[in-house]
């Protein structure tokens, strides 16, 4: 494992480039033996110095809740970041995209939580049991650690897993309303569908993902805590936003839709 102090000192330049809006290079081409036990430890610095500064953590995202993702970034399981509050903006928002490095929307479904979740040992009924709604989500990934040829689940792990905005959609529903598995949304761009996917891409289902993150907490000492706002994971493949676009999210289900601008 690398120190301490170096994992602080690739927190810092994370956390800088979220300041300058400049990415850095591959972590795992500067620092070949990172393992992820360091990106987790480098990912906690970060959030501290977010912390530190103001922010607080307002929830959790997991991601690489595909296989096929999990292979393509070399990974076993999903990952996870916290979630913090200055990244939450309201739909009626039009987001700069000067202030953006390499944005990518993704389609979520947002677990509100309300009673404390902690494992080991939590299953989908404790998950259905601890939330209050779901809401219909826009994720907004960035990377501070530019993508690259060879990046990897160290990578994005390390730079919060690409944490970058999060869209809540205004209409709330029971999971005691719905079968979530069969949820499906569309993402249309500039009026053009760019891509469409449904909830049980997400690890067969989200409150698998929901379930998984709870367990994989309690390693960390950490539970889902009640007002949290959980990400489950992304619906469709992630699609590039750009000055100008004008976003929809598409959610059946009475789900509803969500709209976002960046200019």
């Amino acid at each position: 494992m690398l120190s301490d102090e170096t994992h602080k000192d690739i927190a810092g330049k994370i956390y800088q480039c979220t300041q300058d809006i400049t990415p850095m290079p591959l972590l795992t081409a500067a620092y070949p033996d990172l393992d992820l036990a360091d990106a987790y430890h480098i990912q906690n610095n970060v959030v501290s110095l977010f912390t530190n500064a103001g922010s607080r953590i307002k929830g959790y995202k997991i991601g690489l809740t595909s296989k096929a993702v999990q292979q393509l970034v070399s990974s076993t399981e999903p990952n996870f970041s916290p979630l913090l509050n200055h990244m939450f903006k309201p739909e009626a928002d039009e987001l700069v995209r000067a202030q953006w490095l390499t944005p990518v929307v993704e389609s979520e479904m947002a677990f509100m939580i309300k009673h404390r979740l902690a494992g080991p040992g939590i299953n989908v009924a404790d998950v259905i049991h601890a939330t209050d709604f779901v809401l219909p989500a826009l994720e907004i990934a960035d990377f501070r650690v530019a993508r690259a040829a060879g990046m990897d689940v160290r990578d994005i792990t390390a730079d919060m897993g690409a944490a970058g905005g999060v869209v809540l959609g205004g209409n709330p529903v029971s999971l005691l309303d719905i079968d979530i598995r069969t949820v499906n949304c569309s993402l249309v761009v500039n009026g053009e569908e760019r891509a469409n996917g449904a909830a049980f891409a997400v690890l067969g289902n989200p409150l698998s993902a929901v379930a998984w993150l709870a367990n994989k907490l309690s390693e960390f000492g950490l539970a889902l805590e009640p007002g949290q706002v959980i990400l489950s994971g992304a619906m469709h493949n992630a699609q590039p936003a750009e000055a100008g676009d004008e976003i929809h999210a598409r959610f059946d289900n009475g789900l509803g839709d969500i709209s976002l601008r960046f200019n």
